[in-house]
């Protein structure tokens, strides 16, 4: 990923487990309901069938032992951010990423974990209830407490297991 000069991540390129915070461990004992409940959200027609495309993108690179890769930087879509770098990646057309409402997601993963981070697309800032009810939209079946979450301001970064995915996702 290219960044513009002097510009900086909003999270390190290495993740660093001892700063993640439990997904189920950030809105009462069952977050995915809580966040709904505080926040929900209500996908068109064409966000769901959206999310198919992506996750059966997801899901085929997984089985299949394809890294889930961020699309290739385009300075003429993109915009550097002048606050932090993930809130202007994956904005390029790609088979990983998607919106719901105000909320962009991107997916991009390494050998065996998946990194899912949301961002409200216009790059104001985004409450961690917020995430998380995308997350609900996203990863029907899922437990929550196999849902990592690294809080940011204006991005939520959730972590989890890809064979989580291919046992448990609902698509």
């Amino acid at each position: 990923m290219n960044v513009g000069r002097g510009a900086v991540s909003e999270w390190s390129k290495e993740h660093d487990w001892k700063s993640c915070i439990w997904f189920s461990h950030i809105v009462g004992s069952n977050p995915t309901r809580s966040a709904i409940s505080l926040f929900m959200l209500e996908p068109t027609k064409a966000e769901s069938e959206r999310r198919k495309e992506v996750l059966g993108a997801v899901l085929d690179h997984v089985r299949s032992g394809t890294v889930v890769r961020l699309p290739d930087y385009d300075p003429k879509i993109s915009e550097a951010s002048d606050r932090f770098a993930m809130q202007s990646v994956g904005i390029e057309p790609n088979a990983f990423g998607g919106t719901v409402g105000e909320f962009r997601y991107q997916f991009e993963g390494e050998d065996d974990l998946l990194h899912l981070f949301i961002t409200r697309s216009s790059g104001a800032e985004i409450t961690v209830v917020e995430g998380q009810a995308v997350v609900a939209f996203l990863l029907v079946g899922v437990p929550t407490a196999l849902i990592w979450l690294k809080p940011g301001k204006y991005t939520q970064h959730f972590y989890l297991g890809h064979d989580e995915l291919i046992d448990k996702l609902v698509v």
